[in-house]
């Protein structure tokens, strides 16, 4: 394992890009994998996440060519196409690529068997092991709901309405996914809209995709099966999640200014943004656009006062990979800050509720957890550090607590900082080039 040390820093200074979204970087190489034709994608996360889901789509029959840094060229096999991988398909760390292909392989007539990482063998699979049961697919995994497991694809599929117990974009999407190979309409049930690239991808790709609210809290999401899709361009915009991290480093520090180019701006995933601005966080946007169907734009951020705020539960769909690097900004704010209706985060790369808890104590910050409410009392200008933080094989949980000791009185040191290049492979370079010390520990 590396460790990586971060030491207090002021000045944060320059205009950066980040990675490709890797929500849609999974979706575009799943997507155009079952259409028929060439895909081009550009501006592909080059993570071992999304990396690990090529590797899978190349598996079971879809082919897959790298131009460049920049430019991939997916040439699919049509749905209902996928053959029988001839060997375990390893997904490493990748929980996201992991439930979309159990939906994909799930209507297919063949059996695949998933494992991964330490992590991603302990996060649960039967939220999507349930929906996909209804349709006719098979699951055996290890302790009921853990990798290593198995899919048996259903040989004659029955569309679904699923409704979701917990708005979770992954099992929404597995279900649609699912019901790309399914004769009728297959459908997804959500009380809070959750991030909506698949079914803009799907859409892009020529499917035909629904989405009407019936009721304040009841939106019903439905994929009519077996479209035809067609190989379609695809520019993925930096995502969202990882320009939170430069993004809060730049509010907390002092001094700094920072652009953040080409950020996708989906409705649904500027939680953290909206938040930040209710704290009293100097967020500008600029030169708005849109690519493959999804606003995109730039941001410009300064050091800002923050102050502490509530966080209600309806918002946690559209910012949930961000409450880690939003309860560091947190503990630099004024007051007492409120997050609502935290469950999903106990079943992510890690139970990412429980560290970020433990992580902010041995800084030194006051918190608190009621049931799934994290609370975070801030205390601007005396935020301590000096910890060794346990990441716990999370790569957002370890970016975190970098950008926290960029603005603690103290250093801030992660255990292993192994992880943080499944969404950022660059994200030590880009930090300390805008002024950041992150530095390797012995």
């Amino acid at each position: 394992m590396t460790g990586l040390v971060s030491v207090p820093v002021n000045g944060l200074r320059g205009k950066i890009g980040v990675p490709g979204d890797k929500s849609i970087s999974h979706r575009a190489l799943m997507i155009g994998g079952m259409a028929v034709g060439e895909t081009t994608i550009r501006g592909l996360l080059l993570g071992d996440d999304v990396l690990r889901t090529a590797t899978a789509m190349e598996a079971m029959g879809v082919t897959i060519l790298r131009d460049s840094d920049d430019q991939w060229r997916v040439f699919g096999v049509g749905v209902g196409g996928l053959r029988e991988p001839d060997n375990v398909l390893d997904l490493g760390n990748a929980g996201t690529g992991a439930r979309l292909l159990m939906g994909l392989v799930g209507t297919h007539p063949i059996t695949a068997q998933f494992t991964g990482d330490a992590s991603l063998r302990s996060r649960p699979m039967g939220r999507i092991a349930e929906p996909l049961s209804q349709i006719g697919t098979q699951v055996i995994a290890r302790n009921g709901d853990k990798m290593p497991l198995t899919v048996t694809g259903a040989k004659m599929p029955m569309p679904i309405e699923y409704v979701l117990p917990v708005p979770s974009a992954q099992v929404k999407s597995a279900v649609l996914l699912a019901g790309l190979n399914t004769p009728g309409k297959t459908s997804v049930v959500e009380s809070r809209p959750s991030r909506d690239h698949t079914e803009l991808m799907l859409r892009h790709f020529g499917a035909n995709v629904s989405v009407v609210d019936e009721e304040e809290d009841r939106r019903v999401i439905t994929v009519t099966g077996q479209p035809e899709l067609e190989g379609r361009e695809v520019n993925v915009p930096g995502d969202p999640s990882s320009a939170a991290f430069p993004l809060v480093a730049g509010l907390i520090s002092q001094d700094a200014e920072i652009t953040i180019s080409n950020v996708g701006l989906n409705p649904l995933r500027i939680g953290l943004i909206e938040t930040l601005r209710e704290m009293g966080a100097t967020i500008d946007v600029n030169n708005e656009r849109e690519q493959a169907g999804e606003p995109v734009a730039d941001l410009l951020v300064r050091s800002s006062k923050l102050n502490g705020v509530t966080v209600p539960p309806e918002r946690a769909p559209s910012m949930i990979d961000e409450y880690p690097i939003l309860a560091v900004a947190a503990a630099t704010a004024e007051g007492v800050t409120l997050m609502q209706g935290l469950a999903e985060l106990r079943v992510k790369e890690s139970d990412r509720l429980a560290a970020i808890v433990d992580g902010l104590r041995a800084c030194g910050v006051i918190v608190d957890v009621e049931g799934d409410d994290l609370i975070v009392t801030g205390s601007p200008g005396q935020l301590a550090g000096g910890a060794r933080i346990e990441s716990r094989m999370d790569h957002r949980i370890a970016m975190s607590f970098l950008v926290m000791g960029m603005a603690a009185k103290n250093a801030v040191e992660i255990d292993d900082a192994g992880h943080i290049g499944t969404s950022f492979p660059a994200f030590v370079e880009l930090m300390n080039g805008l002024g950041a010390k992150i530095e390797e520990t012995t």
